[in-house]
C-alpha cells in the first residue's frame, strides 16, 4: 500500500511539472533580434551577425538590393540559419544591400530586426553615371541651385575648370576672393578685380552668384585690424564695407553670406573675434542691418541674406545659439537663410542628426544653403590611398546628404554647394589641424578633372 501511495504521488508531481512546463513555453514569446554591424565584406559577400534571442531555435536571413525589401537576393529570402551568423555570398563587387533577420521557433515568429546597410568592395562593373548635375536637379519638381566653390583663376575660358562649371553648376561662390581683406586695401578703398571676374563670369554664364562673405574673424584686413580709432569708429568702418560692397554689387550677386562662423565650438557661446570686442554682442544683426539697408537703398530688393556656420549638426551647444542669433534676426526681418556649411565625414553627422538641423531652419520659414559641402573618408588617418570601401562609404554619405536636401519644402531650398572641384585643390588634405596632410579625397572629381563615385551618389540622391 505503502508502494502504491508513493507511485501515485510522484505521477502527479510529474504531471504537475508537466503542466508548469508545457504553461511556461505557452507563456514565453520570441523576442526581435538585433541586427550586427557586417563582418569580413568582400567584393562578392560578408558576414550578417545578429543577437541571440531566448527559445530562438533558428533565425530567418533577409538580404536585398533595396532597404525596403521589394525584391530578395537569390537564396537569401527568410533562409533558416541556425547560428548567430551567416556568410552571405555570390553578390556583386560594389553594390549596395541591405539585411535583416527574425527569429523562430517551430511555429512562432518574431518581428523583424533592424536593417543593416552594407556595401561590398570591389567595383560593380557600372560605369559611373556621366549626366550632369544641374540638367538632373533642374528636372526636379522643385529644383534648387547646384553649386560649387571656385576660384578666378579657374574661370579662363575653354579651360577644364570652366567646361565642368558651365556644363555642370547653376552656382558659384568664391572660396576666398570675395572675403574682406581680398576686396578692402584701406578705408573705402577697394581691388575689385578679382571678385569682378568671379561674378562676370557668373552673370556672363547665367549661373547664379552667391557672395561669400562680408564679415568673418578669419579675413579682417591688416588695416582693420591695426585701426586705432574708437569701437563706434570701427564699427562705421564695417558699416561703410558692408555698404559698399552690396552696393558694387547690386543686382549682380544674389545673396550674401552676411556673417560667418560668429558662434564658438565649445559652451555655446559668441567666438571672441575683433568684431564682438569692439562691436559688442548685437554686431550680428548691425551687419545684416547694414546690408539690407545698402540692398534697399541700391533698388536691389529680392537680395537674400544669410548666417553661415559649420558643425551644427552634431554640436547641440552650438546649433542652439546659432539659431538663438538666428531668432533675434528674424525678429528684426534682416535675415533670409541659413547656410549649413557641412564639412562631413563618411560617419558623421548622422542623417538624424542632419534633419534635425535643418529642420530647425525650415520651421522658422527660412531658406537653406548646404553652403561648403565636402566628404571626408581618412579623418582617423588610417588609409594611404583612396580604397574601394571608402570611395563607395562616401558615395553613400553623398547620396544620403542630397536626399535630405532635396526632401525639404520647396519653399525653404536654395542651392548645394559642393566646396571645391579637385580631391588635389581640396583645403582638407592640407590643413594642419585635421591631420591627415595630402591624404584624403573629399570631393566629386579627382585630380584628372574624373568624375567619382561621389558624383553619381549625387546625381542618384536626386532620384
Amino acid at each position: 500500500m505503502k508502494i502504491k501511495f508513493l507511485l501515485m504521488l510522484t505521477s502527479v508531481v510529474f504531471f504537475l511539472n508537466a503542466c508548469s512546463k508545457d504553461d511556461n513555453e505557452v507563456a514565453e514569446t520570441l523576442e526581435t533580434p538585433v541586427a550586427n554591424a557586417p563582418k569580413d565584406v568582400n567584393d562578392n559577400g560578408f558576414k550578417a551577425k545578429w543577437n541571440y534571442v531566448s527559445y530562438s531555435k533558428s533565425y530567418l536571413l533577409d538580404v536585398s538590393t533595396t532597404e525596403n525589401f521589394v525584391s530578395f537576393v537569390p537564396n537569401y529570402n527568410a533562409k533558416e540559419v541556425t547560428d548567430l551568423n551567416e556568410i552571405v555570398v555570390g553578390l556583386t563587387g560594389g553594390t549596395q544591400y541591405y539585411y535583416r533577420v527574425r527569429a523562430k521557433n517551430e511555429t512562432e515568429i518574431s518581428g523583424y530586426s533592424n536593417v543593416i546597410s552594407v556595401v561590398t568592395t570591389g567595383s560593380s562593373g557600372i560605369p559611373e553615371d556621366p549626366t550632369f548635375l544641374k540638367v538632373k536637379a533642374n528636372k526636379l519638381a522643385n529644383p534648387f541651385f547646384v553649386g560649387m566653390a571656385i576660384k578666378a583663376s579657374q574661370l579662363t575660358n575653354g579651360s577644364p575648370y570652366d567646361i565642368i562649371l558651365r556644363n555642370e553648376f547653376s552656382s558659384i561662390s568664391a572660396e576666398y576672393e570675395m572675403k574682406m581683406d581680398q576686396i578692402s586695401t584701406a578705408s573705402g578703398v577697394y581691388n575689385w578685380t578679382v571678385a569682378d571676374k568671379i561674378v562676370a563670369y557668373g552673370n556672363a554664364n547665367n549661373i547664379n552668384v552667391h557672395g561669400h562673405a562680408l564679415v568673418w574673424h578669419n579675413s579682417v584686413p591688416q588695416w582693420l585690424k591695426d585701426f586705432s580709432g574708437t569701437d563706434a569708429e570701427f564699427a562705421a568702418e564695417v558699416k561703410k564695407y558692408i555698404t559698399d560692397v552690396v552696393t558694387h554689387y547690386s543686382g549682380k550677386v544674389k545673396s550674401w553670406d552676411v556673417v560667418n562662423e560668429a558662434v564658438d565650438d565649445n559652451g555655446g557661446t559668441m567666438r571672441n573675434t575683433i568684431f564682438l570686442q569692439k562691436m559688442g554682442p548685437n554686431y550680428v544683426k548691425d551687419c545684416f542691418q547694414w546690408a539690407r539697408e545698402a540692398a534697399t537703398a541700391a533698388g536691389d530688393t529680392s537680395l537674400l541674406l544669410f548666417y553661415n556656420d559649420y558643425a551644427t549638426s552634431a554640436n547641440t551647444a552650438k546649433q542652439n545659439k546659432v539659431f538663438s542669433i538666428v531668432d533675434d534676426l528674424k525678429t528684426a526681418n534682416v535675415i533670409d537663410g541659413v547656410g549649413f556649411q557641412m564639412h562631413n565625414t563618411y560617419l558623421s553627422p548622422t542623417k538624424a542628426q542632419i534633419e534635425t538641423d535643418l529642420n530647425k531652419a525650415v520651421a522658422k520659414g527660412l531658406k537653406i544653403h548646404v553652403s561648403e559641402l565636402d566628404i571626408q573618408v581618412n579623418q582617423a588617418n588610417d588609409i594611404s590611398s583612396f580604397t574601394n570601401e571608402r570611395r563607395l562609404a562616401q558615395k553613400e554619405k553623398y547620396k544620403e546628404m542630397v536626399k535630405i536636401y532635396n526632401a525639404l519644402p520647396a519653399a525653404n531650398k536654395y542651392a548645394l554647394t559642393i566646396w571645391g572641384m579637385k580631391d588635389n585643390e581640396s583645403w582638407i588634405p592640407f590643413n594642419a589641424e585635421l591631420n591627415h596632410p595630402g591624404n584624403d579625397w573629399p570631393l566629386l572629381y579627382d585630380s584628372n578633372f574624373a568624375i567619382k563615385s561621389s558624383h553619381t551618389g549625387f546625381l542618384e540622391g536626386l532620384d
